[in-house]
């Protein structure tokens, strides 16, 4: 009976090894990643089981906030890489500033077809309302704003728009009808839940200032070694590829046309 004892406990023990060592971490991303982080996530935790890696999707502006104020983020996925440069200069980071992607525009709409509209498109009198992101802490809406300025249909098209509080949601106005017509990013607009309901038309970059999109393992995660795998799995090809798949523009990579 001992030796049967002994042999329980030495193989519980075993059993217990991994799971005592479990790490958590909570990441902190822009919501254009809501569909390409998911399944980079998804595979990452299937080669690290037993630990958790948590996702809270939001603005990027919203998150830089926060962040200095203490949240309790991990690691911080930016649309904008000028978020994560400012926190790194104010010693608020424990990595260098990694960029990941270029961010694209796109013209998106549920109930018409997107792919023959154009910027001046949206001047249309049938046309009421077009969402957009907050540009106050949204760089999608930022952006937005500044290709409708360069189209020169600003003044036309700003009584007509409503705000997405970040660009998922944006996107969400579209997709439920309570705005016609929304500018939002090419990673959502691609994945097959929008892609089935209605086309895009991918505004040209020369409109607006690039998204380039940039990381950071916050200073709260220092020695985490979660956070720093996970950092380096993003650099991976696996997950290079799922990006592209979303249509971003990687490092070292040009735009298609």
């Amino acid at each position: 009976m001992t030796r049967l004892f002994a042999h329980l406990l030495c193989l519980g023990l075993l059993l217990a090894g991994p799971s005592a060592h479990a790490e958590k971490i909570m990441v902190a991303a822009a919501a254009d990643l809501k569909f390409a982080l998911d399944e980079i996530v998804t595979a990452f935790q299937a080669r690290e089981p037993g630990h958790e890696v948590h996702v809270v999707y939001g603005s990027s502006g919203k998150f830089h906030t926060q962040i200095q104020q203490g949240a309790p983020y991990d690691l911080y996925f930016s649309a904008d890489i000028a978020y994560p440069r400012a926190l790194a200069q104010a010693g608020f980071a424990a990595s260098p500033v990694q960029p990941y992607a270029v961010g694209r525009l796109v013209l998106w709409s549920a109930s018409r077809d997107a792919r023959q509209l154009r910027l001046s498109s949206l001047t249309d009198p049938k046309i009421t309302r077009i969402a957009i992101a907050n540009p106050k802490h949204a760089p999608y809406g930022q952006r937005a704003v500044e290709a409708l300025r360069a189209a020169g249909v600003w003044s036309q098209i700003e009584p007509k728009l409503v705000y997405g509080d970040n660009i998922a949601q944006t996107a969400q106005f579209v997709q439920t009808g309570n705005a016609q017509v929304g500018i939002i990013a090419l990673a959502l607009a691609v994945n097959p839940t929008l892609s089935r309901q209605g086309g895009y038309w991918l505004i040209p970059d020369h409109l607006h200032s690039p998204l380039e999109q940039g990381f950071i393992v916050t200073k709260r995660a220092q020695g985490k070694a979660l956070a720093l795998r996970f950092a380096d799995h993003m650099r991976s090809p696996q997950a290079r590829a799922v990006m592209s798949r979303y249509g971003f523009v990687l490092p070292g990579e040009a735009a298609a046309p």
